[in-house]
């Protein structure tokens, strides 16, 4: 199996804060990327591919349930955030596509058709 090198394009924040994520590679030959973004809509969040890079963009809101003098810790991040990721060559970008569940961003980046393994018959020769 060859090892695919996936380079994130982010060595500092961008924004207020930037989500975790896990980059792997499925026994299909797709590359998935998971993202962290708790508490955000689907309307929170933009996934763009341009060229040969994929953008996570968006903006964790602050919650006005509860009065801000109210608080006495704020640990958790907000703000807006943005994550690229150059694409390797093997990705076929026209394919790629996003699923928002439970608080978790899943990006699926198959691979091109001909960067696929395939196996080869052997014909014997008599």
């Amino acid at each position: 199996m060859a090892i695919v090198y996936f380079r994130d394009e982010d060595t500092a924040p961008r924004g207020n804060w930037m989500p975790p994520v896990d980059v792997y590679e499925t026994d299909g030959h797709d590359i998935v990327i998971k993202a962290e973004l708790p508490d955000m809509t689907r309307e929170d969040i933009t996934v763009t591919v341009e060229h040969n890079t994929l953008t996570l963009r968006g903006e964790k809101k602050f919650s006005g349930e509860v009065k801000e003098d109210r608080y006495r810790r704020i640990e958790r991040s907000y703000g807006q955030f943005s994550r690229s990721f150059t694409l390797p060559t093997t990705v076929d970008s026209t394919r790629v596509s996003a699923e928002y569940k439970n608080g978790v961003l899943t990006v699926r980046l198959p691979f091109r058709e001909e960067a696929r393994p395939r196996t080869i018959n052997v014909e014997v020769a008599a």
